[in-house]
């Protein structure tokens, strides 16, 4: 599987502030054999988030697209309506199984507006701007990431008995 990371950070931008989320997004799906292939830091502007989503979605550069940071509640936080643009059909739970696997963490977790959906042949989901939120909110949808690229992809496997919980 290919991956491209988007982080959006006003300060980071400007090189004020070292990103952590990305390299740790990175080395986090590298261990489970996830090929990095695009990497980018940009501010929290709709139309560069829009512009790079759209273009990485639409030139295949990934079967996974993840933005780090701009999912809150302060008025930069615009990487959720950025992402509802550029996204073709949303994946409400993915969201939803973030916030809940959060909730155990931290009550802050009910101020995500985190959201996943896919464009062409791409998934793509928002996640939290710390590394530790990122991680875990990531690990937290991880077991359906497989499945779910493999079927946006037009996979033709079933899947009914295949992931049942027991």
């Amino acid at each position: 599987m290919r991956a491209a990371i988007l982080t959006l950070s006003d300060k980071g931008s400007r090189g004020e502030r070292v990103d952590e989320s990305g390299p740790a997004l990175s080395a986090w799906l590298a261990e489970r054999g996830v090929r990095t292939v695009q990497s980018l830091i940009i501010a929290d502007e709709f139309e560069q988030i829009v512009a790079v989503l759209t273009k990485w979605a639409d030139d295949d550069v990934a079967d996974l697209i993840l933005t780090t940071g701009g999912t809150g509640v302060s008025p930069r936080d615009i990487t959720p309506e950025a992402t509802l643009l550029v996204v073709e059909r949303v994946i409400p739970g993915l969201g939803e199984l973030m916030r809940l696997k959060s909730l155990d963490k931290t009550s802050m977790a009910s101020l995500s507006r985190a959201v996943a959906g896919i464009r062409n042949q791409s998934l793509i989901i928002n996640l939290p701007g710390s590394p530790r939120g990122a991680l875990e909110n990531l690990e937290a949808v991880w077991p359906t990431i497989g499945h779910a690229v493999e079927k946006i992809r037009g996979g033709q496997d079933d899947c009914g008995n295949r992931f049942s919980k027991q």
